[in-house]
């Protein structure tokens, strides 16, 4: 058997962090597997973000990278740039506030694992934060920061 693995595949997992694995069911977000959809509570948060940092015009760029002890994760940050060539962008309105909007982008290459995903966002009395609703999530690791994908 061949041990070696590529630069792009994830690391070899170790005996802990396969035990931390959680099968994830799946399910059919109803979103195009060429896109991302992204849900009105996280629009809202979106818009907040932006605000408070007094960027209301920038944008929240999300993809993926290889890392974490799953060998994906989910990355989210502001973008103060215009999107870079191939980028999916997204202009989604926020409810409640005729004529504004916030954009989302997501490179090309992250959207071969994010496609058919829903950005959510979640507020409970232990967690606060955007959450990806992947349809390709095959297993995630017990923190939930990082996945492996079918």
């Amino acid at each position: 058997m061949n041990t070696e693995h590529q630069p792009s595949d994830p690391p070899p997992r170790t005996a802990a962090q396969e035990a931390a694995f959680k099968p994830v069911p799946k399910q059919d977000t109803g979103v195009s597997k060429d896109t991302i959809g992204v849900s009105n509570k996280a629009v809202n948060a979106i818009r907040a973000a932006l605000s408070k940092r007094g960027t209301p015009d920038a944008a929240l760029r999300v993809g993926v990278k290889g890392g974490g002890c799953s060998g994906f994760s989910y990355v989210i940050e502001f973008a103060d740039d215009a999107p870079r060539k191939g980028d999916t962008v997204l202009e989604l309105p926020v409810e409640g506030e005729p004529g504004v909007s916030v954009r989302v982008f997501c490179d090309k290459k992250s959207i071969l694992f994010l496609g058919g995903s829903v950005l959510d966002y979640e507020k409970t009395l232990m967690y606060q934060g955007y959450k990806f609703k992947n349809p390709r999530e095959a297993t995630k690791c017990g923190c939930g920061h990082s996945f492996t994908v079918t």
